[in-house]
Formats: structure tokens, C-alpha cells, sequence
């Protein structure tokens, strides 16, 4: 099989963008490292944090799910919440974590033991095993650390982040994440939270540098729909120029954009929250050195605007081969 036809793909984010990306690229590749984020403060995650000194476990269990092998009853399991008693909240899944992470010694450590449990395709990785807080300068002059207080902050009635920093700054990326950067034949950014899930990943040190060194080919999944509390009134642009702003020019070169309207009957609901879909200058992205790619990429299931996890992985797969064979990128 040719080298192109199962590429390395290094996917940079959190959250459930993330996740749901990865349930679509983990059938069209077993060459998958998820780097994923370490900055989540609130939930249930945030309470293992605060009593247990370990790094958050929610965004990466999350993953580990979305890429388990493992029967469906062992799946359920992790992902059950609890809902009465003292572990009210809790997920079992950040548990067998926390389990893992004083048997190990390590978080990375944990990571990997549960990654083997499930048999997952690919790897999961956080971004550092440095504790770190998230802190956000807002256009106000306003000053907040943490991530769970950030997005509240950011609900205030003109509330607008210029930009978010770590503390302590520039903490050390695991080794691992880097050797995956420089091996990827594809760097995917997003989709997800832009400040919260995918920026921090870019401070880290050394991760910014290699995805801008890297010959991939790196593209960032636009949102679908603009998230309150962070991006309201976002256009494309916008999103493009944060993340610039935070990882440097040539950060990536593609910009994969959802082409499909978005069922009406959803968008009240989301209109309340002062959410809408994200719109489209292309002038303006190109401005900023990236080009727009469009697919059908959007599932309203549920009530909830969400990428499709297959249509999305199609869609990468489908500009990995245009790129890589011509290697324009």
C-alpha cells in the first residue's frame, strides 16, 4: 500500500470536536495520535484535578472512547455518569483514569494503560504532563484564569477575549507530541472550543514550531456554529486570525469549511444563546494565506449542530490525496 493511502494524521484539539472527528478518521486510518489539551478546570474532571493533583481527565477519555475497539458494554461503562451519592457527576471513565494515574506514577502513563484496556486505533497524548491554568486578557482590560471562569466571563454582555496565555508559560510538550508533529503527513487543528480546546495546545512549547515547520499537509476544521461565552459574532476569519495571532504565520494552509445549511428548525434554539452559523469571507481568508475547502460536513441529529463523523473524515481524506499527490501544500 502506498504511503499516501494510510497516512499519519496528528489531530490537535479537545473537547467533542475532537472526539467526534476522530470516531470518522479512525476508519479510514490506524496511523491516528490525538494531542490533546490539559487546560479543563470545571465538572467532574475539574474536581479529580483539585483533589487529586492530576491532570484533567475528561477531554482525553473522551478520545480514548472515540478510538476503543473494545465491546460495546465496556464502552458504556466508561462512559457512565453517576448520578446520586458522592460521586454524583463523576464519570467512571475519569476514575479508571485517576485509578491509573497513582498506579502508573504518571499521567501519560494512565493515558496509555486505559488506551491498551480499549485497544484503541492510534494513540491518544496530552499535550504536557505540566499542571497548567488557562488565563484570558479580555478586550476590557479584565484578567481570568481558568478555563470554567473564562467561558463564564465571556457570557458578560460585551465580553470579548484578545487573547489567552498558560501558567506557567511555554510548559514543556511530552516528547511524544512532538515526534508525532514531525512524522504526521497530516496536521488537523479542530474542530472545537477555539480558545478553551484548541489554542492552548499551540502555547505549549515547541508545538506551534513544529506544525509550522512540518511538511504536512495541515488543515484547520472551521466550526460549524459560532459557541457563546466564546465566539460570538465569529466569522471565519475571525477564528483563522486568533489562531494565527497565537501560533504564527503558516500555522496551516487549508481551511475546511461545512457547505450544508443548517436545518432551520434547530436554529432558535441556538439564536437564544446568541449562536448562529459561522460565515464565510473568502476574500478575508485568503488575506490571511489560507485557502477554503467546503464539504457537506454538518448533522443536526438531536437537535444539535454537529460535524458528521464520517462526511468529516471523507472530506480530509478526500483533501489529504489532493494534496499530498501533487504536493501543493
Amino acid at each position: 500500500m502506498r504511503r499516501f493511502e494510510r497516512p499519519r494524521i496528528a489531530a490537535v484539539g479537545g473537547g467533542t470536536g475532537l472526539s467526534t472527528m476522530l470516531r470518522g478518521l479512525k476508519t479510514r486510518t490506524d496511523r491516528l495520535t490525538a494531542i490533546v489539551t490539559v487546560t479543563d478546570d470545571g465538572g467532574g474532571s475539574g474536581v479529580l484535578r483539585r483533589e487529586l493533583g492530576m491532570l484533567p481527565p475528561g477531554d482525553i477519555r473522551n478520545c480514548i472512547l472515540a478510538l476503543a475497539n473494545a465491546e460495546p458494554v465496556m464502552q458504556q461503562a466508561l462512559g457512565y455518569r453517576f448520578r446520586e451519592g458522592s460521586l454524583a457527576g463523576q464519570n467512571l471513565g475519569n476514575l479508571m483514569l485517576a485509578a491509573l494515574n497513582d498506579i502508573s506514577g504518571s499521567f501519560d502513563g494512565a493515558v496509555a494503560a486505559l488506551s491498551q484496556l480499549l485497544a484503541i486505533t492510534g494513540r491518544v497524548l496530552p499535550v504536557t504532563d505540566q499542571d497548567l491554568v488557562l488565563r484570558a486578557e479580555f478586550a476590557d482590560g479584565t484578567v481570568i484564569r481558568g478555563e470554567s471562569r473564562i467561558t463564564g466571563y465571556k457570557r458578560s454582555p460585551g465580553a470579548e477575549i484578545r487573547r489567552v496565555s498558560l501558567e506557567p508559560a511555554g510548559p514543556a510538550a511530552l516528547p511524544a507530541v512532538l515526534e508525532a508533529l514531525d512524522r504526521a503527513d497530516m496536521i488537523v487543528l479542530g474542530p472545537g472550543s477555539l480558545y478553551t480546546s484548541v489554542i492552548p495546545n499551540l502555547l505549549t512549547a515547541g508545538v506551534s514550531e513544529a506544525i509550522r515547520a512540518s511538511r504536512a499537509v495541515k488543515v484547520y476544521v472551521m466550526n460549524i456554529m459560532t459557541q457563546d461565552g466564546e465566539t460570538e459574532r465569529y466569522t471565519a476569519a475571525d477564528h483563522v486570525r486568533a489562531l494565527l495571532d497565537h501560533g504564527g504565520q503558516g500555522l496551516f494552509h487549508w481551511v475546511l469549511i461545512n457547505d450544508l445549511p443548517v436545518d432551520e428548525a434547530v436554529l432558535p434554539a441556538y439564536r437564544k444563546e446568541g449562536v448562529a452559523p459561522v460565515t464565510v469571507d473568502e476574500q478575508a481568508l485568503r488575506q490571511l494565506g489560507v485557502e477554503p475547502v467546503y464539504a457537506p460536513l454538518a448533522s443536526c441529529a438531536g437537535g444539535l449542530v454537529r460535524h458528521e463523523p464520517a462526511a468529516l473524515a471523507d472530506a480530509l481524506m478526500d483533501l489529504y490525496h489532493s494534496r499530498a499527490e501533487t504536493r501543493k501544500y
